[in-house]
């Protein structure tokens, strides 16, 4: 699964993802630890081009009214999310999008306690999550935007860290993000695949990540820890 991640800069954005266009806000400050129901930005594919939106991270479908219900939607199976009542209408319409990181975190069950590590590519420094998108409009008639990541089975290196339910978020290859905006259903779905375990990069960080509230960059720095006790 993926519950902690880091938002790049508003220039990585525009140049590694070619962004041309109006988009709806800047992104300037990147969030160090994003929580799930912040806002974040978000990729779609709009009338031929790669469009920049901010979306709540945390999928409320068009059925809810804009109303987030009781069910964690920060992720989507990949086994479920084309039959998934929350997102099977979203992923029939092909509302597919590209969730820019720079890195995501996990925690490792020990012994002691929860070991949060720091996971990043490290073949792209800005790499991307693949999405689903919806828009649900309240009472108010504020369309909602909101968006989903898509998670697999783990690699061998992430079932070590993510030891307990062995998930890891779907991260898209580089050459196959336009296909994941604007192929057909079944393009897409190919795309969804374990990124190759010695293209990744990780170790542990504090455990100040625990709190959304500590938003710096000294989160994702490597510290040491006692090996694991089991």
């Amino acid at each position: 699964m993926c519950g902690r991640y880091i938002t790049p800069q508003d220039s990585e954005l525009e140049t590694v993802f070619e962004i041309v266009g109006p988009r709806d806000a800047a992104w300037a400050q990147q969030v160090f630890n994003v929580a799930p129901s912040m806002t974040v930005p978000v990729i779609r594919w709009r009338e031929g081009r790669r469009e920049l939106v901010g979306m709540r991270w945390g999928l409320i479908p068009a059925f809810a009214r804009g109303v987030a219900g009781q069910f964690n939607t920060i992720n989507a199976r990949i086994e479920t999310v084309r039959t998934s009542s929350a997102y099977r209408d979203a992923w029939r319409r092909g509302q597919r999008c590209l969730i820019p990181a720079n890195g995501f975190y996990e925690w490792q069950a020990r012994a002691d306690n929860k070991q949060p590590w720091f996971i990043g590519c490290a073949d792209q420094p800005v790499f991307a999550f693949a999405g689903v998108w919806d828009s649900s409009v309240p009472a108010s008639g504020e369309p909602v935007l909101s968006c989903t990541i898509i998670t697999l089975p783990a690699s061998p290196m992430m079932a070590d860290i993510h030891n307990v339910r062995q998930r890891e978020p779907a991260i898209l290859r580089r050459e196959h993000w336009q296909c994941w905006l604007s192929g057909t259903v079944d393009e897409a779905y190919a795309c969804l695949r374990q990124y190759p375990d010695e293209l990744r990069s990780a170790w542990p960080v504090s455990r100040r990540v625990n709190s959304p509230r500590n938003n710096d960059a000294a989160l994702a720095a490597r510290v040491q820890t006692a090996p694991a006790l089991f």
